[in-house]
């Protein structure tokens, strides 16, 4: 049930839609975002590595209670559209009846000349809150990005709010796993742009505990994944999953990086103490 006291618009990119963009949107009625990000366009050599899918992220911000959420295709006409110009054609209706909800950095219009007092300037109010802090530092997509590629998952975690997920589908693999005594399922990532460490995790997904290692499988050489793979191994009764399936896996933490075994046989040795670890 949406809350009948929330009003206004919540704007900004919410990449992960951390606990500072959630004090942003708890607040707000409707939301207003784009769909791929700007950078991506203007500068693709610095667009950052999403945490989250253009879809998974507008589903995450409508999780916070937010009605309703818009969209924008970033092109560039919006790339030079001065800020006034952007003001009158999307933020208007917030003069009569609203409020703009935004965070300390967010900027709009050509050359990101827009701001909150650009905003207060043309008669609209707006609320600017402060960062989300974690560890005495301001949460930020950037800092939770580089928590999940070094392998801090707790540290991810906190700033999010929540563990860090991935959707991935399901494939037929090879069988290596279930030769060893500890069967898989197989997921090719979707949408991942991350640089993930390569190595041994403990997840959950469909509601289930498992070990997952997200690499290569270099310990079976020729047989090796040309490209990394997500495999679980689920512990306890694995969820009815068939090729084709997608599958959304919550990364708990980090356990030890990917290793080229000697033997096989070496490996499942270690799958067994991977296990008690997790």
């Amino acid at each position: 049930m949406r809350d009948a006291t929330r009003r206004g618009l919540a704007v900004g990119f919410f990449d992960g839609v951390h606990l500072g963009h959630q004090e942003i949107l708890r607040h707000a009625s409707a939301a207003l975002t784009f769909r791929a990000h700007p950078l991506s366009l203007i500068a693709p050599e610095r667009a950052p590595r999403l945490l989250m899918g253009a879809e998974e992220r507008l589903e995450a911000i409508k999780a916070c209670g937010v009605g309703k959420v818009v969209a924008l295709d970033f092109t560039w006409e919006l790339a030079d559209m001065p800020a006034e110009d952007f003001i009158d054609r999307y933020l208007g209706d917030a003069r009569r009846d609203g409020v703009i909800y935004c965070g300390e950095n967010w900027r709009f219009g050509r050359g990101g000349l827009g701001d909150a007092g650009l905003l207060r300037a043309n008669g609209i109010n707006v609320e600017v809150l402060p960062y989300a802090l974690h560890g005495g530092e301001r949460i930020s997509s950037t800092r939770i990005r580089a928590a999940l590629e070094s392998g801090e998952l707790g540290e991810a975690t906190a700033m999010l709010g929540r563990p860090w997920s991935v959707a991935g589908e399901v494939f037929k693999g090879k069988g290596a796993g279930a030769a060893l005594g500890y069967p898989t399922v197989n997921l090719r990532l979707k949408g991942v742009s991350l640089r993930l460490q390569r190595g041994v995790y403990s997840v959950s997904a469909c509601g289930v505990r498992g070990l997952a290692n997200y690499g290569v499988a270099p310990t079976f050489g020729e047989k090796a994944w040309p490209d990394p793979v997500l495999e679980v191994h689920f512990i306890g009764d694995p969820p009815d999953l068939a090729p084709g399936d997608t599958v959304r896996v919550e990364m708990l933490s980090f356990i030890r990086p990917e290793i080229k075994f000697a033997s096989p046989e070496e490996l499942r040795r270690q799958i067994a103490d991977d296990l008690k670890a997790c």
